[in-house]
């Protein structure tokens, strides 16, 4: 019977007798590394060059009908793997070692496993890798919106299997973890997630199987919401609340330079300087409350509607929505008003305010740091 490493082998002494120096090391993933192989499995495997001579040793090749991919993998791009910035961390975190070059290189290695291992003590980073893949997801249903029912099915499935590979690696992140196994035999992985959406077997299956491009536009856009809801479901249970003196520090200060550009602006009404900074000063002061009270950003798939909620629960003054080209006094004292009620508010909960009469109260100041 033919044996894939007997090839495999092969390799590895062709570099270690004629290469010794391009080549770090040399591994296996896949399903011949977890056992599940079948006669027809290829062998994944991969080196990582110890210099740029080891790049040209790629080679992709057939040995008895099997395929056989020895790809390069950088350092700098093993540590994005174990970082989880790409998806296909089992490449690093659950292969076996052919060769290695040196004890030093085998070191370097294990630490790269060591990050992985890291990883699972940061849950907040996890979520804000999974926002960042659902992120990309939305472009996809700005696609899928623009097709009508009479659009062929290849283009509304060309867009489908995006969004649900890129939910599918939120969901992932959003469980701690990472695939074992490829697209399609790693449904019972999904399966067995914790944390899932309460529908996710039967719209995976609607996304997959379906015939109707309504039908499949209407999944993905579902399994997108579902998603984006348990992310902000994980970030309100992985932090420590309010902590307005930790997070504010220096935040007025720095705000109410953006203020007094509004308000020169309605002074010398200038409505487009108005506008930008008006809308800019608003968002960040929402954001940067949102932030101080739950411990996290809110997150850009909103439309803003988390921190705006926050913000007018505040009671602080709309300056968006007074804008008004033909009448800059209704702004002007409403940015006035944000900017008392905000250094109040702040100050109420135990955030120093760097305020001086004069430079000689600031010089008094900075003699009291020594």
């Amino acid at each position: 019977m033919f044996n894939p490493f007997e090839v495999a082998k092969l390799m590895v002494q062709h570099i270690s007798t004629n290469f010794p120096d391009d080549v770090s090391l040399i591994g296996y993933y896949g399903s011949r590394a977890q056992g599940t192989a079948t006669e027809r499995s290829d062998l994944d495997f991969f080196f990582i060059p110890a210099n740029v001579e080891g790049f040209r040793h790629s080679l992709q090749f057939v040995v008895n009908g099997i395929s056989f991919d020895f790809w390069p993998i950088s350092w700098e791009r093993a540590e994005r793997i174990a970082a989880f910035e790409e998806l296909n961390v089992s490449i690093i975190a659950d292969c076996k070692l052919l060769y290695v070059r040196s004890e030093e290189d085998h070191g370097r290695f294990l630490q790269l496993r060591s990050k992985i291992a890291d990883q699972a003590r940061a849950r907040l980073e996890w979520l804000h890798k999974a926002e960042s893949r659902l992120k990309e997801a939305y472009i996809h249903l700005y696609n899928l919106s623009k097709m009508s029912s009479m659009d062929d099915l290849v283009s509304f499935r060309y867009e489908a299997q995006e969004i649900l590979i890129l939910n599918l690696e939120s969901l992932s992140l959003i469980n701690h973890t990472y695939y074992t196994k490829g697209w399609g035999k790693n449904r019972e992985q999904i399966r067995n997630f914790p944390i899932q959406p309460d529908t996710l077997e039967q719209t995976m299956e609607t996304i997959l199987s379906s015939c109707s491009g309504i039908q499949i536009r209407e999944a993905c856009e579902r399994l997108t919401k579902d998603t984006l809801r348990l992310i902000l479901q994980q970030k309100e249970k992985d932090v420590s609340g309010p902590d307005y003196p930790g997070r504010m520090k220096g935040f007025y200060e720095e705000v109410k330079g953006i203020m007094d550009k509004v308000v020169s602006a309605c002074e010398s009404s200038d409505y487009h300087t108005a506008y930008f900074w008006a809308v800019g000063v608003q968002k960040e002061v929402s954001r940067f409350l949102y932030f101080t009270e739950k411990g996290y950003w809110p997150s850009p798939l909103c439309a803003g509607e988390e921190e705006l909620t926050l913000y007018k629960e505040l009671g602080f003054p709309d300056l968006i929505g007074i804008l008004n080209q033909e009448d800059f006094i209704p702004l002007k004292e409403a940015v006035e008003q944000l900017d008392s009620q905000l250094e109040q508010h702040l100050q109420s909960r135990g955030v120093q305010i760097n305020r001086f009469r004069d430079a000689e109260e600031f010089s008094d100041f900075l003699l009291s740091l020594r």
